[in-house]
């Protein structure tokens, strides 16, 4: 059974940075990619960053490209989202999620995703 946990949210002031980790388990994930989504109160999950698990390539949201930047650690098993930056936009739960690789297909949905994290929430204010 394939588990996400993320951490590392909180709160920072606008201009601060934070690094989002999502511990992965329960599966082999060498054919897999790996995505940070955003949910702000009323609003659509959100994607934000992705990577492929085997080749470590990534891609952005066009709203994060210089500011968000996404890597992982294959040996742990662990995905980060470094956000830089940060405003009060930034603010809503942000999700790790996975799923199978499809060729070079980036998913960018999250009805694309199969596995998801509980969330951790991230608040940007003053």
């Amino acid at each position: 059974q394939v588990q996400l946990v993320e951490s590392g949210g909180g709160l920072v002031q606008p201009g601060g940075s934070l690094r989002l980790s999502c511990a992965a388990s329960g599966g082999t994930f060498s054919n897999y990619v790996i995505g940070w989504f955003r949910q702000a109160p009323g609003k659509e999950r959100e994607f934000r960053a992705a990577l492929s698990w085997t080749l470590g390539r990534t891609y952005y949201a066009d709203s994060v490209k210089g500011r968000f930047t996404i890597s992982r650690d294959n040996a742990k098993n662990m995905v980060y989202l470094q956000m830089n930056s940060l405003n009060s936009e930034d603010t809503a739960v942000y999700y790790c999620a996975t799923t199978p690789m499809t060729g070079s297909y980036q998913p960018r949905t999250q009805d694309e995703y199969l596995y998801w994290g509980q969330g951790t929430r991230v608040t940007v204010s003053s």
